[in-house]
C-alpha cells in the first residue's frame, strides 16, 4: 500500500533519501544571481534554475522518486497512468522509460502540442480527453480502474519528497535567503520548498504565486481548507488547477507566509523580464512566480530573496506574444 501524508518522510532523513534516488540521474541545477533581473525587482535575487533538468522542469524530480519507490513496492507492476498539462507528464514519461515501466499520459483537448509531442518521444501512450486538467484527470481515474494500472496522483508525499530536493540544494547554497517565490500548481514545488525549509531549520518566507485566473490555491489559503473554482483559464497552463489538494492546502497553510495572485498582463511581463535578463526561457507557470516578486517590489528593498524558476517549456504561440 502506498503511504498517506499520515506517514510521509518529509523530515530531514527522508529527503536525503529521495535526493540520494534523484542525484543518481541528473546533476544539481544552478542557482544564479542576475544583476538586471535585481535591479528590476529592487532586491538581490537569485534564481533556481529548475529549467535546465533533463525534461525542463522541476518536476521530474518527483517522478524519478515516486516510480522509483513503487518499482520497490511492486516489482510485477503491469503500468502508470496518470494526468497532465504537460511537465508531470514528461516527468512521468522519461522516469518510467528509464525504470521500464509502460505509461499511459491523459491531457485535455487543446493541450500545448510542444508538450504533447515531449511526452510521445519518451515512449508513453497519450490520450486526449476532457476540457480541462480535472476532466482529464477524472478519466484517467476511470481508465485506471479499467486497465489494472497503477494510478499516478498529481500530489503525493513521494513526488513531494523528490522535488523538496530542489529545496534542499537551493537552502543549502543560500540559507541566508530573506524569502523565496514559489508557483503554485497542484502543490508539490511549494510543499517540497517548505518541507526542505523546516527539515533544515531555516526562517525563510515562503511565498506562494498563482494566476488570477487560476485562484484556487489563494482562495483556500485565505480560508484555510480546500476552495474549488468552476474554471482556471491561464495563459500559465501548468497552474491551471481548479480542484486543490487537500494535503496540500493543509501544508501551504502551515508553512507559506502568503499566497499571492497575479494577472495575464504580470506573467507575460515576467516571460519578458526573464528572456531580457537572464536570456532564459520561461513558461507562463515559471513566470508566475517572478511576476509575485515584481509585484512584491516595495515590500524587499535589499534584501536577498529566492525566485524558482520551474520549467521553460513554453510553446511558440505563446512565446510569440511575449516577443511582440
Amino acid at each position: 500500500m502506498l503511504k498517506t501524508l499520515g506517514d510521509d518522510g518529509l523530515d530531514l532523513s527522508g529527503l536525503e533519501m529521495a535526493a540520494a534516488i534523484v542525484a543518481r540521474h541528473m546533476p544539481p541545477t544552478p542557482t544564479i544571481h542576475w544583476p538586471l533581473l535585481s535591479r528590476r525587482a529592487g532586491a538581490e535575487v537569485w534564481v533556481k534554475h529548475e529549467n535546465h533538468t533533463p525534461i525542463g522542469s522541476f518536476k521530474l524530480r518527483g517522478g524519478l522518486v515516486y516510480l522509483t519507490r513503487l518499482k520497490a513496492a511492486e516489482p510485477d507492476l503491469p503500468g502508470v497512468i496518470t494526468a497532465t498539462r504537460g511537465n508531470h507528464g514528461q516527468s512521468i514519461g522519461l522516469a518510467a522509460r528509464m525504470l521500464g515501466i509502460p505509461a499511459t499520459i491523459l491531457v485535455p483537448h487543446g493541450n500545448s502540442p510542444e508538450k504533447n509531442a515531449a511526452m510521445k518521444a519518451f515512449g508513453v501512450e497519450l490520450i486526449e480527453h476532457g476540457e480541462d486538467f480535472q476532466e482529464a484527470r477524472e478519466y484517467a481515474g476511470s481508465l485506471a480502474d479499467a486497465r489494472g494500472l497503477h494510478g499516478i496522483p498529481p500530489f503525493h508525499p513521494w513526488l513531494v519528497q523528490g522535488v523538496a530536493s530542489y529545496g534542499l540544494e537551493l537552502f543549502r547554497d543560500h540559507p541566508d535567503l530573506k524569502a523565496v517565490y514559489v508557483p503554485i500548481g497542484m502543490g508539490s514545488g511549494i510543499c517540497g520548498l517548505i518541507s526542505a525549509r523546516d527539515a533544515l531549520g531555516l526562517a525563510t518566507e515562503i511565498v506562494g504565486v498563482v494566476a488570477d485566473q487560476a485562484p484556487s490555491y489563494a482562495l483556500s489559503f485565505d480560508a484555510g481548507r480546500p476552495v474549488n473554482t468552476n474554471a482556471a483559464e491561464t495563459i500559465a497552463d501548468g497552474v491551471a488547477c481548479r480542484t486543490p489538494d487537500p494535503d496540500a492546502v493543509n501544508i501551504i497553510c502551515r508553512g507559506a507566509a502568503r499566497v499571492i495572485r497575479v494577472a495575464e498582463a504580470e506573467i507575460i511581463a515576467a516571460m519578458a523580464a526573464y528572456l531580457s535578463d537572464t536570456h532564459n526561457l520561461a513558461e507562463g507557470a515559471a513566470a508566475v512566480a517572478l511576476a509575485g516578486l515584481l509585484k512584491d517590489k516595495e515590500r524587499h528593498g535589499d534584501d536577498k530573496v529566492g525566485v524558482i524558476h520551474s520549467g521553460g517549456n513554453a510553446d511558440r504561440e505563446l512565446l510569440a506574444r511575449v516577443l511582440a
